[in-house]
């Protein structure tokens, strides 16, 4: 399409109508979500049997509210802790992973590069059953041959650790890259000429310009682990996630403390994001 050229009106009509679909498709079915969450119903869903706080705060005995149900919130602490162990490890590998494939040369650096972007092109699917796989012959290995049982190669909360850990990895590295490569090694060069250290420069000039990158990342990260179920289906122990112990619920027939946990999840989610916002546009 050529801008200076005028639309007709039919185009102008068709657009407009496309882009209020497409928006209607992506957030009405969030906003009815939300809207059941205060459902006055033992179902999650339609009709309007008016407003209630039950699903959130009610301790039973016959509605139990998310924050008097154990087991939903064994499992959000679950999937907490796994979203912050996996954030800061993969922004520290994949901030380093940025430098290495960024700033220096080494052999076999495209096809490293290669490997390292193969996650993006694998079904979860796949990376859990392969990971699964992958982990019960290692354990099988320790055992049979040097006699150790190790915990960590069967399903446990280690081994989603390190699972998500394997392809989240990926993405804060293509984030920080991604700017990395309009930072100006000038700035560099003029520091070490003043004195400063190797150290020094990284720390208070390229870090520092890396900062909002790294902030955004981490917060992907986070994102990414916390909902991640189709690796954590595979790899997970007595533990459930959040995710894994929805879609178990969901299965067996669920409540609207689902709608409520839902609720939750985008309301923090979209608090995450303002909050990334605020301090990449305090950071320009």
């Amino acid at each position: 399409m050529i801008r200076s050229l005028p639309n007709s009106k039919a185009y102008s009509w068709s657009f407009h109508v496309f882009v209020i679909l497409y928006f209607v498709f992506l957030f009405a079915p969030l906003l009815v979500t939300c809207v059941l969450a205060f459902n006055d119903s033992s179902f999650p869903s339609l009709p309007w049997n008016g407003g209630t706080l039950d699903w959130f705060f009610s301790p039973g005995p016959t509605r139990v509210g998310i924050f008097h149900d154990a087991q939903n919130l064994r499992s959000i602490l679950v999937s907490f802790q796994t979203a912050v162990i996996v954030s800061i490890l993969c922004v520290v590998v994949g901030t380093c992973a940025a430098f290495a494939f960024e700033q220096e040369n080494f052999p076999f650096k495209n096809l490293l590069y290669f490997l390292m972007l193969a996650p993006l092109v694998i079904p979860g699917v796949i990376l859990g059953i392969s990971q699964l796989l992958g982990a019960t012959t290692a354990g099988m290995l320790f055992e049979e041959h040097l006699g150790l049982d190790v915990a960590i190669f069967r399903p446990s909360f280690w081994l989603v650790v390190l699972g998500q850990f394997s392809f989240i990895t990926t993405f804060v590295a293509l984030v920080v890259s991604a700017r990395l490569r309009k930072f100006d090694r000038s700035l560099e060069e003029a520091a070490l000429n003043l004195g400063a250290t190797r150290f020094e420069v990284i720390r208070l000039i390229t870090l520092r310009f890396l900062r909002p990158a790294i902030i955004g990342a981490g917060a992907v990260a986070f994102l990414m682990s916390f909902e991640n179920f189709n690796t954590t289906l595979f790899l997970v122990g007595s533990k459930p996630t959040l995710p894994i112990n929805l879609y178990l619920q969901v299965r067996d027939g669920s409540t609207p403390v689902i709608n409520a946990i839902s609720f939750l999840l985008i309301v923090g989610t979209s608090g995450l994001a303002l909050f990334n916002l605020y301090l990449n546009r305090k950071e320009s």
